[in-house]
């Protein structure tokens, strides 16, 4: 018969190999920044990450987790804990880390060596040998490996179990994504597997990027786990005696909930370095994390607002049989249903088609500026002026503005001469030595002219007086940017094409109507 401690002693095993946190109290030791070594105990950054890695593993069984987060919260200490627990405790199990530089390495690798020396005899696995990289359990068969990203073969030929890819937005662009798809595939999708990806963010384009957006809209498996700054309780300042809220920072503490010696330190980190670069660094949102290179043309705030206000989807079309018809791969977004009588008008951005390419777009907007649809697909630039008919004839005739460079050539040929489209837009262009005018298909779009298209654009979503839906649509208008040189375009690696057609919708809306209310007491009052 088994006794009350015998009894006792098998949870206490079982919760060592199942619970983390339990775990991490009892075998953990790290480096406290005072220099002490201490057991780890989760703090709330790590904690939050520790109930997201619990609830994924009792839902499918293994961990893909993608981590955005502020500096210095400890979850790289966390994640290189898990590993160690992970590989420690079971057999034929490998992990790996990779981080961005050689100096990070080393540390992670330090950091494990230390969880390995200090941990309790009783728990500890026999070590066959240790190197500068690898730490080999030979009773287990399995070992912890670490690496810096660079190298084209990382993760080829390997099984792993257990990967973590530690700022992955800062590994080396011309190697990073070999470097990713190599370590994806060593890792099996089998339960008791695990892959994180934690990082800083870098800018709006990379891997890392990607990877997050795909998490987010749930495209690519990957639990999205975003950890803001104040989630750590060291990130405060002492509030000196004539310390008082401005307007911006009211709203924020009203957001976030947060004090004034929270403020107080963002208060002073932006002083020191600005606050895009503490927005990417210590971000509040996901959003607000994703930095441009450049300087954004339209308010990066007022975008985050608009994508929780946007409409939910009504719903998508395709042109089918001379229709448009219910598709659920539709590429006709639609928010707003039609109304008969409504003035519309639809600004056009031609592609050449190809997959990988741009894609052609076409933003409706109704007499109020609401964005009502949105076409995007890649299409050939003459069947999209076959599109555009049947969508300006869709919406009542609406007004259409073709953007006429390049590709766009053929479009509005299509649509302006042989399809004869009997709402389109033209430009008439006057020979300066004649003083002949000739009338030109279309919006012609130069480096000259953007600034009128782009700069009323970003005026009518100052004013608010333009209404978006599509998410894509914002999304692109995030990482339009002026460069040094000053030119107007998307980021390396972006899209700009929903930005440039609904910027020609809105060059060439002609305004809203707004019917005159008046009663009897109006002529009276004239009188």
């Amino acid at each position: 018969m088994m006794t009350k401690n015998n009894q006792k002693l098998k949870v206490i095993r079982k919760r060592l190999l199942t619970d983390f946190d339990f775990y991490s109290k009892a075998a953990l030791k790290i480096r406290t920044k005072s220099g002490d070594i201490s057991p780890l105990k989760l703090n709330t950054a790590q904690s939050i990450l520790d109930k997201a890695v619990t609830a994924q593993i009792a839902a499918e069984g293994k961990v893909r987790i993608i981590i955005l987060k502020a500096r210095q919260q400890g979850l790289s200490t966390y994640t290189g804990g898990y590993l160690y627990f992970s590989v420690s405790q079971r057999s034929a199990s490998k992990a790996m880390v990779i981080t961005h530089h050689a100096d990070s390495t080393r540390a992670l690798f330090d950091m494990t060596k230390r969880f390995h020396e200090h941990c309790p005899d009783i728990l500890k696995p026999h070590t066959k040998y240790s190197s500068r990289r690898e730490m080999n359990f030979d009773v287990l068969d399995s070992s912890f490996v670490v690496a810096t990203a660079g190298g084209e073969s990382i993760g080829r030929g390997e099984t792993l179990t257990h990967v973590h890819a530690s700022e992955l937005a800062f590994w080396q662009k011309s190697t990073a994504l070999d470097n990713w798809n190599g370590l994806t595939q060593a890792v099996p999708n089998t339960p008791g597997t695990a892959i994180f990806v934690e990082s800083t963010a870098n800018g709006i384009t990379g891997i890392f990027h990607d990877l997050w957006a795909g998490a987010v809209d749930g495209s690519n498996g990957y639990v999205p786990v975003f950890i803001p700054w104040f989630a750590g309780p060291e990130y405060r300042e002492p509030v000196t005696s004539n310390f008082e809220r401005s307007p911006e920072e009211t709203e924020l503490a009203e957001k976030y909930d947060l004090d004034d010696e929270q403020l107080m330190f963002r208060r002073k980190k932006i002083a020191q370095n600005g606050l895009d670069l503490f927005n990417q660094e210590y971000p509040s949102s996901p959003e607000s994390a994703f930095r441009n290179t450049g300087r954004p043309v339209f308010n990066p705030e007022q975008l985050v607002g608009c994508l929780a206000d946007t409409r939910d989807l009504e719903q998508r079309l395709a042109w089918e049989d001379g229709e448009w018809r219910d598709n659920a791969r539709g590429e006709l977004f639609t928010w707003r249903q039609h109304v008969p009588g409504e003035s519309y008008c639809i600004g056009a951005d031609p592609a050449m088609g190809l997959r990988d390419g741009d894609y052609s777009v076409a933003q409706v907007l109704d007499s109020k500026k609401r964005q009502v649809a949105c076409f995007r697909a890649h299409v050939h630039p003459d069947y999209f002026a076959e599109i555009l008919y049947a969508l300006g004839t869709y919406y009542n005739d609406a007004l259409v503005a073709v953007e006429n460079n390049s590709h766009g050539i053929l479009t509005c040929t299509r649509l302006g001469k042989d399809l004869a489209y009997p709402n389109f837009y033209t430009e008439v262009q006057v020979d300066k030595l004649t003083d002949r005018e000739t009338i030109k298909l279309g919006f012609t779009t130069t480096s000259k002219n953007k600034p009128l298209i782009i700069d009323p654009l970003s005026a009518s979503m100052r004013e608010k007086e333009i209404e978006l839906n599509d998410k894509v649509t914002v999304r692109e208008m995030m990482s339009y940017i002026v460069t040094e040189s000053g030119a107007m375009q998307a980021e390396a690696g972006c899209f700009d094409d929903c930005v440039m057609s609904l910027a020609i919708a809105n060059h060439v809306h002609q305004g809203a109507w707004e019917p005159v209310e008046s009663s009897d007491n109006y002529y009276i009052e004239m009188v």
